[in-house]
């Protein structure tokens, strides 16, 4: 068994072009995670539109057409997602897998806590988030410091402001505060901790084991112990989808204490792994294009407006749910950040060997247990679709 899986695998007739790597295992794990789209891009100008590669043990095929996607999709009996979530998260975040007898009914009952993301809930959540940033905004930006001349600029880094900001007011809103204070000591360290486990993410869900990963288990164990329940339980102005999930777990006496504490872990990399890069990069676009950037004040400015709220330093800004849908500049701002800069996956298990039909004209042969992924930058950047890709939109 060990010496099949240093040797790899072999192509057969039908297969995808294979990339294996001259690293036993791990394949081309490293390169991959050190850039996956230039990665890929250069991947796909060698090999063509489909290529297996071995990644960490695992073999996944790439499919970089987007024309292909809807006919990837439409195998959903022979290609399965939720048996890779179900399978990566667990390693990944470091609580058991829930869909065994262990634990009955809780994998049923979480995903019926994501409907509290929805609705009068996420009402809830936008308004205690708006609440969250003013309170992080005026502490730490807004009010002056000592030796500060009255209204003086200050400089520093745009992703560090964004990343600092957003952080501490997702997780007030979703976790909610200490009984006697108004913000959590310790926010700075746990920022830093997260960070250096989120560099590690890419390779954590391409199943590289966590102990080659340095510090990486070490980091994830303290991010762990911040949500221990004897210190959740003290909180306040815990959001209903956090209460709710933290009910669920009560009920499971074989869910240890670590375990609830490495859900809610995963759940905070689920608010801010995405959303503050995000941020940083709809800000650095706007910031970046003047034109784009007054548009979009003037539409805050309207909005707020038709409220009779005058935007000032000294008034807190609260944007509701209808307001903010309100903001198509803001909207569209943001939607074209995002087509500039994501770069996520969207990852199927084959159930079976099978013949993968991509068109009318075209099939590759898949093997049971390798990893489809589908790659949406592809289409973001393909010039047939989006004139001048790389050149950003006149919003």
């Amino acid at each position: 068994m060990i010496l099949r899986v240093l040797r790899g695998r072999k192509r057969r007739e039908g297969e995808p072009p294979l990339i294996k790597g001259w690293v036993p295992y791990l394949g081309k794990a490293l390169e991959f995670g050190r850039d996956a789209h230039k990665f890929l891009e250069e991947h796909k100008k060698k090999f063509g539109d489909i290529f297996t590669v071995q990644i960490a043990g695992k073999y996944m095929t790439f499919i970089m057409d987007p024309l292909l996607y809807p006919n990837i999709i439409r195998h959903g009996r022979q290609l399965d997602f939720h048996e890779f979530s179900n399978k990566v998260a667990p390693v990944t975040f470091g609580y058991p897998p829930i869909l065994g007898p262990e634990f009955p009914g809780l994998n049923e009952q979480i995903s019926r806590s994501f409907q509290l993301l929805q609705g009068d809930g996420l009402s809830a959540l936008t308004e205690s988030m708006m609440g969250n940033l003013m309170l992080v905004f005026r502490q730490d930006h807004l009010g002056e410091q000592p030796g500060e001349e009255s209204g003086s600029w200050r400089s520093g880094s745009m992703y560090e402001f964004c990343n600092k900001v957003m952080f501490e007011a997702t997780f007030l809103t979703m976790y909610g505060r200490p009984q006697a204070a108004r913000r959590h000591a310790g926010m700075d360290t746990l920022r830093r901790d997260f960070v250096q486990f989120d560099t590690m993410f890419p390779l954590l869900i391409a199943q590289i084991p966590i102990w080659l990963l340095g510090r990486t288990k070490a980091i994830r164990d303290q991010l762990i112990h911040y949500f221990l329940p004897h210190r959740t339980s003290s909180w306040s102005d815990t959001s209903q989808f956090i209460r709710t999930r933290s009910e669920v777990f009560e009920q499971y006496e074989t869910l240890r204490a670590v375990d609830k504490a490495a859900h809610h872990f995963a759940i905070l990399w689920a608010s801010v792994g995405n959303t503050v890069p995000a941020t940083f990069w709809a800000m650095y676009y706007l910031v970046s294009h003047p034109e784009a950037l007054q548009a979009v004040h003037e539409e805050v400015q309207s909005v707020l407006g038709l409220s009779g709220v005058q935007l000032s330093r000294e008034q807190d800004v609260r944007l509701g749910r209808e307001q903010l849908d309100k903001m198509v500049f803001l909207e569209s701002a943001i939607n074209e950040s995002l087509r500039l800069s994501s770069a996520s996956m969207n990852i199927r298990i084959a159930q079976e060997d099978f013949s993968l039909r991509l068109d009318g004209e075209r099939s590759v042969a898949v093997r049971r247990g390798d990893l489809i992924a589908l790659y949406p930058q592809s289409m973001h950047l393909d010039p047939e679709i989006y004139e001048d890709p790389q050149v950003k939109e006149k919003w």
